[in-house]
């Protein structure tokens, strides 16, 4: 066998692994390694890293174990047509278990990614630490750990759970920017349910403990909820096609072959006659945005706030909205965290924010006081502050104290800043105000009275005369007028004030 054939014969039990192992992960529902990335990248595009890269641990008979690419896949490619790095755990190569070499590998791919300023995508399947690598292992974590930081903010930074995630393991997907998990086959925590029944006493299931739907609707942790691995992936190319290669760079402009002036007359009829009833915010996104066509962030964790990503006259933007069908659209907890990671996002990678308001304010209790509303609720008026992104907000509805001032107002830099007609924009509703102010009239005076302060506060006049909205807009008019604001802050420049560190609120 000369050195060709030789190398042939070396990739091509490399390329065609081990049969039994395979047939394994198939039969759990899952796809291998090469075949996740097979599906990833454009065809013929795949050029993989460090393929003949093995461990080198001594101890525990690992000598006589061969784990050809030490469990993880690696290497870059094009994601229709633009350059993507990419690594994928291997769970028919000794679970997947990392190492310190699959450390090294993944590490490449992280610190390649942000040299050349292209996004990367993991996909995790792993059986946790090698324990046999003791410390080796335990290093080799944060290692990953201190480049997905690094690369924080400068290359999108995507992971796909799809199988076990444990302990250590847990916190890389925790620092990328976005986590997707697979139905039934992804599993994602700190300690598994044996280890809890033993410390605790508390009995649960891997699949509730961590399943996809714990983590998508509960915890938010996971950003996306796929039934396969394919239709996993298949998201996965979608947000990528909303998305910049790096902070420097514009995402791709995609022509809908919607015509960016043109009027949304359903909007004049979709508030209810009653301000009290709730009606639909997507029905608003979905006219607003080229083609009626948006990617939801987090769609099923805190459904009471909206985060996703559109386009507007061919250009990728991110929504934040109120919900009013959910608790009335009130902001809370994880409401706040919610929108706060996701306009952070927006501002670190150049996506104008459209924040579209209808709330009625900060939801009471002392379940929410005890949980720290008043810190978390912060997080958005500092995520806001900060953002230098076109900001654009346009008040539907209700738009009542703290509330109206966290959803972006003229005072936390919003550059255009529109209301509907129906709009009240005041420090509490008129019924509220009534029961402070006019405590002390009859029943007929305090009518006459709420309906004098409606007049005078609870219409977007009042603030428009004080210059807190630029225009008070015909529903219709909408989309024609964000389009008009966002061609106008396309060369928007800003500077915040130097300082050594920004994220001490977070």
């Amino acid at each position: 066998m000369n050195k060709i054939e030789d190398l042939v014969a070396r990739k091509t039990a490399i390329y065609q692994g081990n049969a039994k192992a395979i047939e394994k992960q198939h039969s759990s529902g899952k796809l291998t390694a090469r075949e996740r990335l097979g599906l990833l990248f454009d065809p013929g595009t795949f050029v993989e890293m460090d393929t003949f890269v093995t461990h080198r641990c001594t101890y525990f008979d690992m000598p006589s174990k061969h784990s050809p690419t030490d469990g993880v896949v690696c290497g870059y490619g094009k994601v229709d047509g633009r350059i993507v790095f990419s690594y994928a755990q291997d769970f028919t190569i000794m679970g997947g278990s990392l190492g310190e070499m699959q450390a090294n590998k993944i590490c490449h791919v992280l610190e390649s990614a942000a040299k050349v300023g292209a996004p990367v995508v993991g996909m995790n399947d792993s059986g946790g630490a090698r324990i046999q690598e003791g410390i080796d292992g335990l290093s080799g974590y944060g290692k990953i750990f201190f480049r997905n930081t690094a690369a924080s903010g400068v290359i999108p930074q995507i992971t796909a759970i799809m199988g076990p995630c444990a302990g250590g393991a847990v916190y890389s997907p925790a620092l990328t920017d976005f986590v997707f998990m697979v139905d039934q086959t992804s599993k994602m925590f700190i300690t598994g349910p044996d280890v809890i029944k033993t410390v605790t006493g508390e009995v649960v299931t891997g699949e509730a403990l961590g399943g996809a739907t714990t983590h998508n609707k509960t915890s938010g942790v996971a950003h996306f909820m796929a039934r396969s691995d394919q239709e996993c992936i298949q998201q996965i190319k979608r947000l990528l096609s909303f998305l910049p290669s790096n902070w420097k760079e514009q995402p791709p402009e995609v022509d809908l072959g919607d015509n960016p002036y043109r009027l949304v007359p359903e909007l004049a009829s979709i508030l209810p006659d009653n301000a009290n009833r709730a009606y639909n915010m997507y029905d608003v996104i979905r006219g607003i945005v080229d083609g009626g066509d948006y990617l939801d962030s987090q769609p099923l964790f805190a459904t009471n706030m909206i985060t996703c990503f559109a386009r507007i006259n061919k250009r990728a933007v991110g929504i934040i909205a109120n919900q009013p069908r959910v608790g009335a659209g009130c902001l809370d907890i994880n409401a706040s965290d919610k929108a706060a990671r996701f306009i952070r996002f927006c501002d670190a990678f150049g996506l104008p924010v459209i924040t579209l308001v209808d709330v009625p304010g900060f939801l009471p209790g002392t379940h929410q006081e005890y949980g720290g509303i008043i810190r978390h609720g912060a997080k958005m008026l500092y995520a806001y502050s900060e953002a230098t992104v076109p900001k654009i907000t346009l008040i539907l509805r209700k738009a009542y104290g703290g509330a109206y001032l966290a959803m972006c107002c003229r005072e936390l830099g919003a550059d255009v800043s529109f209301a509907w007609p129906d709009a009240e924009i005041a420090v509490m509703g008129p019924e509220g105000a009534a029961n402070i102010i006019f405590r002390k009239e009859t029943p007929e005076q305090r009518a006459q009275s709420i309906a004098q302060y409606k007049a005078e506060f609870a219409t977007p006049y009042k603030a428009a005369e004080h210059a807190f909205v630029d225009d008070v807009i015909h529903p219709a008019e909408s989309r024609q007028k964000i389009v008009a604001a966002l061609e106008m802050l396309r060369t928007k420049e800003q500077s915040i004030p130097k300082k050594r560190h920004g994220n001490i609120p977070l």
